[in-house]
């Protein structure tokens, strides 16, 4: 895991200059790369190329693991951020074919694929994740590459004439030539989703290489190309979907294990002290309970706890950790400790991102690292085996909904707006005691007004959007702010896959998986030099997914049901069988509470209209209704007080 920039140029920089921009790159980065340095230029009269890189040793410790690194034959300079796992048997193929290497990096066989099948050919056969850049000598192109799910990410910058990537955008803001104009769409899209959506940026002239995507650029005084894909979801989903998979469930079953155990197996693959991340749900369960079958020593646990027993799975995951065997460390975190990350996430995470979970994920990164440089971790499981309760729910209220005229459905809509998320929450708990169990939900107020925000919405597109926004008219709030069509508004209308719960998963699979969960964990571990792998993940897996029929996924409004056969497998059904918790914080409480202060400081109209981009009085408004009582409106507040603390760290201190 690593830290790559660099930049393609037909002016300015140049000479000793070059060699500068590259190396402030890459010190921007330092903190994904704290044991070792490189850059790597070269010129010719049309133009320069550099790169730089930042390393944390994985595989190879040595010197022969250095990067920038070239190829055998001098024609491909490469770096790298990631891992490529089957890196063993392409080496065995690349070396019965004549090539030799000589040290046992994956860098060097992906620079050996490369001379012998070309970029493309060889990234098809590439298992992991990565972000790729790499300079082809014979043909003077610059290739870009994403790994298929987008774990890895890689931003790029371009204007006339010249072009600069890197890891994360404060590499690129580091560089020569950044114009730090705002992408006022983007900033729409991240106050619905509380993160940017790919291919934009919050920046203009910055786009996310989208997830297994390759770009290619041989002429950097011509527009940039638009990437092409070499692998895609939405080709995978809709041929699983044609060919599902004929076995029985214990067929099913055995399969899914044979994946996931080879997806962990390879992914404990380190010549550095390697853990997991372990809630005690049923995919770090799983990916934990594996591990103990594919190890040969001991496997290392951590948790975190919280002092508010709603937030706090701790307990859970200590029982898996003493049934497992495995050497476990828990760490219980008061409110305190959690609220003393807020002023840290501005340089975290360098676009505006208002996933709250995004607390815990790096408190317990932080905790795993005091010990090891790589950590397993569960994510995936959700969008891959309908784990979420909107996918259990979405479509039947979605159906119900659709079948009430539109009339009837804008006054039940109105109806249910009326009343505050609080009050609901009230009246849930009056009645709560002669509740049968089933009906018995967490946040209940919270989901009761996103089902009156479903009902005020046309159609099933936009019915599943507002069960995904923070803010229904998020363009109401940006100065000069335009919504666009995204992924989730294509899929989602989209004639194929033709059952809305699989559009639902394709679209989060797309955009929420990479976008925001993974985004969430390469920013909060590479905060603490952490590389964090997720076998669930696995490409092959992903693939078998889409083959499962829907009863298998969801099963009497069950998530995950498959996942959860290969679990029992290795640990009784008590142990990880209770409702879906979540990994966050009680954002609305500590508003309210503890950073009220700074939240109002945030949020005066003074501050909100510093920039010229937000609109202050719907968000003033909306301060004032959650103040009394509208809990619903937290995550959208927490979105904006994200993006004005990022205003302040990366374009207040640039003026």
């Amino acid at each position: 895991m690593c830290g790559i920039t660099g930049l393609l140029t037909a002016g300015e920089p140049r000479g000793e200059a070059l060699g500068s921009a590259i190396e402030r790159m890459a010190t921007a980065l330092k903190h994904r790369g704290p044991d070792d340095a490189g850059i790597w230029s070269t010129e010719s009269a049309g133009h320069a190329v550099g790169f730089g890189f930042r390393r944390l040793a994985i595989i190879d410790l040595s010197e022969q693991g250095h990067q920038p690194m070239q190829s055998a034959g001098g024609r491909f300079t490469m770096v790298f951020n990631g891992e490529v796992y089957n890196f063993l048997p392409l080496r065995r193929e690349l070396e019965s074919g004549g090539a030799r290497f000589r040290g046992h990096s994956d860098s060097e066989v992906m620079l050996a694929a490369f001379e012998r099948w070309g970029v493309e050919a060889a990234v098809r056969r590439f298992l992991g994740m990565f972000a790729i850049a790499v300079w082809d000598r014979d043909e003077q192109a610059l290739h870009l590459v994403r790994d298929r799910l987008g774990k890895k990410p890689l931003f790029v910058y371009s204007r006339p004439g010249f072009l600069s990537f890197g890891s994360e955008l404060k590499a690129l803001v580091a560089g020569p030539q950044f114009d730090r104009a705002l992408d006022r769409d983007a900033l729409v899209s991240y106050l619905r989703y509380l993160y940017v959506p790919a291919p934009q940026s919050i920046y203009q002239h910055v786009r996310k290489l989208e997830p297994g995507h390759l770009l290619t650029i041989t002429d950097i005084t011509r527009p940039l190309p638009r990437s092409r894909p070499y692998w895609s979801l939405e080709q995978v989903a809709n041929e699983g979907l044609a060919h599902p998979f004929t076995g029985s469930v214990t067929d099913a079953v055995d399969e899914l294990e044979r994946l996931l155990l080879d997806a962990v197996a390879l992914r404990l693959q380190s010549d550095v002290p390697l853990g997991a991340l372990l809630s005690g749900g049923i995919d770090s369960s799983t990916v934990v309970a594996l591990m103990r079958a594919r190890a040969t020593g001991a496997v290392k646990t951590y948790t975190i706890g919280f002092d508010v027993a709603e937030h706090d799975e701790s307990p859970h995951a200590a029982a898996v950790a003493r049934h497992l065997g495995t050497e476990h460390t828990a760490l219980h975190l008061s409110g305190a400790d959690a609220l003393a990350v807020v002023p840290r996430l501005p340089e975290m995470f360098d676009e505006p991102f208002a996933d709250p979970s995004q607390i815990p994920t790096f408190l317990v990164c932080q905790l795993a690292r005091r010990d090891v440089t790589v950590a397993l971790s569960g994510d995936g499981g959700d969008e891959l085996f309908s784990g979420y309760n909107r996918y259990s729910h979405g479509p039947r209220i979605i159906g119900q909904a659709l079948r009430i005229p539109r009339p009837a459905r804008r006054l039940l809509a109105t109806a249910i707006q009326a009343v505050s998320a609080n009050r609901w929450d009230r009246l849930y708990g009056a009645l709560e005691s002669v509740l049968p169990g089933g009906a018995q939900v967490r946040l209940a107020g919270t989901k009761v007004s996103k089902i009156g925000r479903l009902f005020a919405a046309e159609g099933a597109p936009q019915m599943y959007r507002s069960l995904m926004s923070a803010w229904e008219q998020p363009a109401d709030l940006v100065t000069d702010g335009v919504e666009g069509s995204g992924v989730l508004d294509r899929v989602l209308a989209a004639r194929a896959p033709t059952g809305l719960l699989e559009r639902m998963m394709l679209a989060d699979q797309i955009g929420y998986l990479s976008d925001d969960l993974l985004a969430k964990v390469d920013r909060a571990s590479m905060a603490v030099s952490l590389e964090a792998r997720v076998p669930i993940l696995d490409h092959r897996v992903v693939e078998f997914s889409w083959r499962l029929p829907r009863a298998w996924k969801l099963c009497d409004g069950v998530g995950k049901w498959l996942l959860r056969q290969v679990l029992y497998r290795y640990i009784p059904r008590d142990l990880v069988d209770r409702p879906k918790v979540g990994f966050s914080v009680p954002i609305d409480t500590w508003l309210l509470g503890p950073l009220r202060s700074w939240a109002e400081d945030l949020l005066a109209p003074e501050r909100l209209g510093v920039e010229g981009v937000l609109r202050p009085e719907p968000i003033t408004r909306a301060w004032r209704r959650f103040q009394g009582g509208d809990g619903s409106l937290a995550l959208g507040l927490w979105a904006v007080l994200m993006l004005q603390a990022w205003q302040r760290r990366w374009v207040a201190q640039a003026v």
